[in-house]
């Protein structure tokens, strides 16, 4: 077993609940934590022996580019996206932040935590 890790993904979305957050968007930074079992990639240096790095992004930026209101649906949908294309991996952890929220005062980011099985930490 092993982990494969995507940290500091960013993009700029129109995830919130506030019209303005909707009309105006925001920068989201996505880290990405997976665990699966890539012992062949380490002996034969071959990518079928683990997971496409590059399909992993595509992935969590397809995701980010539909509009929903919580991070938490977010997450969640780009776990299971995930999860269908890489069955073999038997954790995931997902986290999302939103850059400056808009809750009334100054924040530097607001962010879930989301991971498969629910109960990784």
């Amino acid at each position: 077993m092993g982990k494969v890790l995507l940290e500091g993904m960013e993009f700029f979305g129109y995830h919130g609940m506030y019209p303005e957050e909707r009309v105006l968007g925001n920068r989201f930074l996505v880290n990405l934590e997976l665990h699966t079992d890539f012992e062949d990639a380490m002996l034969t240096d071959r990518l079928e022996g683990t997971v496409d790095y590059a399909q992993l992004y595509q992935l969590v930026k397809l995701r980010m580019e539909n509009r929903v209101q919580l991070l938490e649906h977010l997450g969640y949908g780009i776990i299971q996206d995930i999860r269908a294309t890489y069955p073999q991996a038997s954790q995931i952890r997902i986290t999302l932040k939103k850059h400056q929220p808009a809750i009334g005062g100054l924040v530097d980011f607001s962010g879930v935590c989301v991971s498969y099985p629910e109960d990784f930490s």
